[in-house]
C-alpha cells in the first residue's frame, strides 16, 4: 500500500508540473534562426556565447597565443568580426568591406591597439544582426537562413577555440561556464 501510494504522488506531481507548464508556440524559421544567433551571441545555453567568451579580457591577454602556428583571442575575434559584418552589409543590401580571398587576412589585421575598438565593434555588429533577423519578413530570412544558419555554426566554432585559448592562458573564470 505504502508503494502505491508513493507512486500515486509522483505522478500526481507530475501531472501538475506538466499541466502548469505553458503550451509552447510552435517554432518558426525566424524563432530558429535568432535563437540560433542570440545562443552565440549573447545568450549562455549549452555553450558559452561570444558575448561573454571575452569579457574581463585585457588587450595583452587577447594578443597571447599558445604557439607561433595558433591564433590569438584578439585575431579570433578580429575574424568573427570580419565575418558578421559581412553578412550584416549583405543582409541589408550594402556593399560588404573588399575582401581579396584570403582568408588569412581576416584574422591578421588586430593589434593590441585596436583590441577595444575590436570588441565594440563586434558587439555593433552582432547587435545590428540580431535587430535584422528580428525585424526581417518571411521572404527574406527564406532568402538568407543558409547564411545565417552557418555564421551561427562559425561564431559557436570560433568561441570553443577562444576559451580554449583562454584556459590554455590562465585567464578563464571556470565559473562562466566551462571547467
Amino acid at each position: 500500500m505504502r508503494k502505491l501510494t508513493i507512486f500515486l504522488l509522483l505522478a500526481f506531481s507530475v501531472t501538475v508540473t506538466f499541466a502548469q507548464q505553458k503550451p509552447k508556440t510552435p517554432p518558426t524559421l525566424k524563432s530558429i534562426l535568432l535563437q540560433q544567433f542570440q545562443n552565440t551571441w549573447n545568450q549562455q545555453d549549452w555553450f558559452v556565447p561570444i558575448s561573454q567568451s571575452l569579457q574581463g579580457l585585457t588587450a595583452q591577454q587577447a594578443m597571447w597565443k599558445p604557439s607561433d602556428s595558433s591564433h590569438s583571442v584578439g585575431q579570433l575575434a578580429y575574424h568573427l568580426l570580419f565575418w558578421n559584418k559581412q553578412v550584416l552589409d549583405k543582409f541589408n543590401g550594402r556593399k560588404p568591406d573588399k575582401f581579396g580571398g584570403d582568408n588569412n587576412e581576416t584574422f591578421n589585421a588586430f593589434t593590441e591597439a585596436s583590441w577595444a575598438a575590436t570588441v565594440q565593434q563586434l558587439e555593433e555588429v552582432m547587435k545590428g544582426l540580431e535587430t535584422a533577423i528580428k525585424n526581417s519578413d518571411d521572404a527574406k530570412l527564406q532568402s538568407f537562413y543558409d547564411t545565417l544558419a552557418h555564421i551561427s555554426t562559425h561564431n559557436a566554432y570560433h568561441v570553443g577555440q577562444i576559451l580554449y585559448i583562454r584556459k590554455l592562458a590562465g585567464n578563464w573564470d571556470a565559473k562562466k561556464g566551462v571547467q
